[in-house]
């Protein structure tokens, strides 16, 4: 489904050109009007001295050699040597500006969206694959770059020499400029052809590259599971399937190209021809000089190269619209979780106080279109100071306590405060910087260690990285790396140990000394003896900070201040470890069937 979608996606090209697209686009350019003023004036000038040659030629023809007038043939000859050096300096100066303007763009955008996919709420990257993302802020990007650098400007030299040329052929000689001109209709029609054709090739030349960078990433990210189930000769056989479908589109899209061009040569070679014909036998007559027939032959050949020029820029247009479409799309996306309009600012040191009020919370809705409720009017208190552990059954919402409490979502009714003042009044800056947050699945970055400690805060020096990692346990086995603190990680820290990684998270969440520190399942994943060592690297941490801490084995909570069971959205139990085996409720039964298992 997911595939389905994505090919979808990249078929709706939409419109050829979109006003209201065009538009916004073109906002990007108004912080660089004066580049785009001088590139639209050196087209202008560009496009003037394109004429100059033809026009030379003509005096030299009609005018010096008959009156073997040396003097201006010399004139004449270094007019022409030096517009064709006008000509290469103002189209080189052409070129370096709208490369300039596209990469200046293009780098105004993507720090754009980057800046809002930094922002966007959990939610937005539930309904959103990264991957997807990744191709907006790439390739989609990468497209109006073209755009902005061979197209949007430079199409105005396309205009300005076909205007300049019609102009001059106009006034050299209105009648056999008709002539010349008589093999447009021919041009246009082919044009549109090629339009059309190129149009469907590009179309499926996305499809297909979309649909086997998808099977590539999927393939690659589930290798292991190919190579257990001998899946390689059979997924090898698919791959070589879609990408001979890819290789066949993107022949056709050549083949196309390949067929417009020597069509439009042709057409140049008729209107030569026509003005051979035409011009030569009114030569003959007296009417039209040599020198006006040698112009317009040159003139001619001029004129159709910018045909072919607007030709493509239209298909160029035609994906930087659908590119910028999904832009847009993803600009326009609306991030819910923001600071409220008079934030009330938190005092430099939180007591800690935790209360979830009547918390209902629903991630989607049923078919009958009611919420899909899970937590269902929650309320509880963690005083300063408190250890409080939260048990319960996969699903039964321990871990969308904590998407809660860090604002990564907001409730759907009911309200949480941290120290009496409600969460969704306090900046969401302001509030996450008082909260550490140790998660089961650590994600590391691809950096040295010492990086992944402080995640580049200045505020955090190599003392306290190394005071923290000495203090949770972690410097041991940093010491042994070959690089020790500046030890690259690789991809997700692929070269540590599942234990090694926990252990730098607790460092990096010691090291940014929150007030309040939540544990989401954070041993699950190690063994006994670094679990032991978590424990009582933990145990320091933890003193004299509010906790919360959500646990799947009951063993590692039993120290805990206060237990909360969740079971199916409901606080259905809480008490100390004593207290709730006391009663003989589900916590009790859990209880014994986690240790009925450990003792099997």
């Amino acid at each position: 489904m997911a595939e389905a979608d994505t090919y979808q996606e990249e078929e709706a090209l939409g419109k050829a050109y979109d006003a209201r697209l065009m538009r916004r686009l073109i906002q990007y350019l108004m912080p660089y009007k004066w580049h785009v003023a001088l590139a639209i004036f050196i087209l202008v000038l560009a496009s003037a001295a394109a004429i100059v040659g033809p026009w030379l030629t003509q005096i030299v023809i009609d005018e010096a050699i008959p009156q073997r007038d040396t003097r201006l043939l010399a004139l004449v000859v270094s007019g022409y040597i030096a517009a064709v050096v006008i000509g290469f300096v103002l189209h080189y100066a052409q070129a370096v500006i709208t490369t300039w303007l596209g990469q200046s763009v293009m780098y105004d955008l993507r720090m754009e969206i980057f800046e809002k996919l930094q922002r966007a709420d959990l939610k937005f990257y539930d309904k959103n694959p990264v991957g997807r993302l990744m191709t907006r802020i790439t390739n989609d990007v990468e497209t109006l770059n073209t755009l902005f650098s061979s197209g949007l400007v430079t199409v105005f030299g396309d205009i300005f020499t076909l205007t300049f040329i019609v102009a001059a052929m106009l006034r050299m000689n209105w009648q056999l400029a008709l002539v010349s001109f008589s093999v447009l209709p021919l041009v246009f029609f082919a044009a549109f052809l090629f339009r059309a054709k190129v149009r469907t090739a590009y179309r499926d030349i996305r499809v297909r590259i979309a649909r086997m960078n998808a099977f590539i990433h999927e393939r690659f990210t589930g290798v292991r599971v190919v190579q257990l189930f001998n899946r390689e000769e059979a997924d090898a056989a698919k791959h070589d399937e879609m990408n001979r479908d890819y290789l066949e589109a993107h022949l056709r899209s050549i083949t196309y190209y390949a067929l417009f061009f020597p069509v439009i040569q042709f057409f140049t070679a008729l209107a030569l021809a026509l003005i051979i014909w035409y011009g030569g036998a009114k030569s003959m007559d007296g009417v039209i000089t040599v020198g006006v027939v040698a112009a317009f032959l040159q003139y001619a050949q001029r004129f159709f190269r910018p045909i072919q020029d607007l030709s493509e820029k239209y298909n160029l247009l035609q994906s930087a619209m659908a590119s910028s479409e999904r832009v847009f799309q993803l600009l326009d996306e609306e991030i819910v979780i923001s600071d409220p309009e008079d934030p009330i600012p938190l005092p430099a040191q939180t007591e800690g106080r935790i209360e979830f009020r009547d918390v209902h919370f629903a991630y989607g809705s049923k078919e009958n279109g009611e919420p899909d409720w899970v937590l269902r009017g929650v309320s509880f208190v963690v005083e300063p100071g408190e250890k409080v552990a939260v048990v319960g059954h996969t699903g039964a919402g321990k871990t969308t306590l904590i998407n809660l409490l860090m604002r990564f979502y907001d409730v759907g009714r009911g309200e949480i405060l941290l120290d009496g003042v409600p969460i969704s009044r306090v900046a969401v800056d302001d509030l996450r910087g008082r909260i550490g947050l140790v998660l089961q699945d650590v994600f590391l970055f691809s950096q040295d260690l010492a990086y992944n400690i402080r995640l580049g805060s200045p505020e955090i020096d190599e003392a306290r990285i190394r005071s923290a990692a000495e203090k949770i346990g972690a410097a041991p086995f940093i010491d042994r790396l070959e690089g020790g603190y500046e030890q690259a990680l690789g991809e997700r820290g692929s070269s540590l140990s599942v234990g090694e990684r926990q252990l730098v998270s607790f460092a990096r969440a010691l090291a940014f000394d929150p007030e309040i520190l939540v544990l989401d399942e954070a041993t699950s994943s190690v063994d006994s003896e670094i679990e032991a060592q978590i424990e009582a690297a933990t145990d320091a941490l933890l003193k004299d900070r509010t906790s919360l801490v959500i646990a799947h084995r009951l063993s590692t909570i039993q120290n805990a201040d206060r237990i909360i069971l969740l079971h199916h959205g409901l606080l259905h139990e809480q008490g100390t470890h004593a207290e709730l085996l006391e009663t003989g409720g589900l916590y009790a039964k859990l209880h014994e069937l986690q240790f009925a298992v450990a003792a099997g």
